[in-house]
């Protein structure tokens, strides 16, 4: 008698290769299980989400749940895609929100959107302006998405391939479009850039945030608090002591902008050089 096999495993751990399986539960669908499973994370951490308790919040045994998500690590990919939905990125050609960055619009026109039609010497609309005001509203789209959800900042480096989900996809073509109309010889390394500052911002953000929830107190009361123990440890060094010397600030969100706002310009002033003359 011929021997069994077994079919070959997935050689890619991913919800997004694998094939989908009929759901045993028709009125439990992987929507409403990913959307219960951002409202653990939202409201517990990545620590509280197991199959076991998102089961029974959906009034479901974990064997269903496996019905439509092989795994624990493909149900964060399904969250993080799902999440990312959140995040805009406005056309290159957007105008920017006054007074939102606090700094003026460089107005330029750049060959790579010159129109080949026009009259020589003809300037195009101006393009590097509208790809720097775009790309702040991008950035704080994503900023705004993470804190959140302050899990999603931290998890992107560990969420399998969740790059290969639909939104996320969508996100980077969308990133894409707009640096390469900004004439980026080298668009994806731009992106990369601009996302590596972005994203470390944010989680070193959300984890604040979240160190802050847990005390119970308002931001502000927080930080009053952990001012005297910051100013001792400061102390024996010459600069930090001074950067400690000031009262506990009443805006602590406003400060937290600010430095957002800061090292973005800085990022995209960089990257601004980059741009053919």
């Amino acid at each position: 008698m011929a021997a069994r096999t077994n079919p070959s495993p997935n050689p890619i751990p991913s919800v997004w290769t694998r094939q989908q399986r009929e759901p045993d539960q028709p009125a439990l669908s992987r929507t409403a299980i990913v959307r219960e499973a951002i409202a653990m994370l939202d409201a517990e951490g990545i620590e509280a989400l197991s199959m076991r308790k998102l089961g029974s919040r959906l009034n479901a045994g974990a064997t269903s749940l496996y019905r439509h998500v092989a795994t624990k690590d493909e149900l964060m990919e399904l969250a993080v895609d799902e999440v990312f939905a959140e995040i805009t990125v406005p056309p290159a050609d957007s105008a920017p929100e006054d007074g939102r960055d606090g700094s003026p619009t460089p107005r330029a026109t750049h060959p790579a959107t010159a129109n080949p039609d026009a009259a020589p010497g003809t300037l195009a609309a101006p393009a590097w302006g509208d790809w720097r005001a775009a790309t702040i509203e991008a950035a704080r789209s994503f900023r705004a998405t993470a804190l959140r959800h302050p899990w999603l900042a931290s998890v992107l480096g560990q969420a399998g391939l969740a790059y290969l989900g639909p939104n996320l996809m969508s996100y980077s073509e969308q990133l894409a479009t707009l640096f390469t109309s900004a004439g980026f010889p080298e668009p994806g390394r731009a992106i990369d850039t601009l996302l590596a500052y972005v994203i470390g911002m944010s989680t070193t953000e959300a984890a604040w945030l979240t160190t802050v929830a847990r005390s119970g107190e308002t931001e502000a009361a927080f930080v009053a608090h952990l001012m005297p123990a910051a100013q001792q440890a400061a102390a024996p060094h010459s600069h930090l002591a001074d950067a400690y010397a000031a009262p506990a600030p009443p805006d602590p969100a406003g400060i937290r902008d600010d430095k957002f706002n800061y090292g973005l310009q800085a990022v995209l002033d960089g990257l601004a050089l980059r741009l053919p003359s």
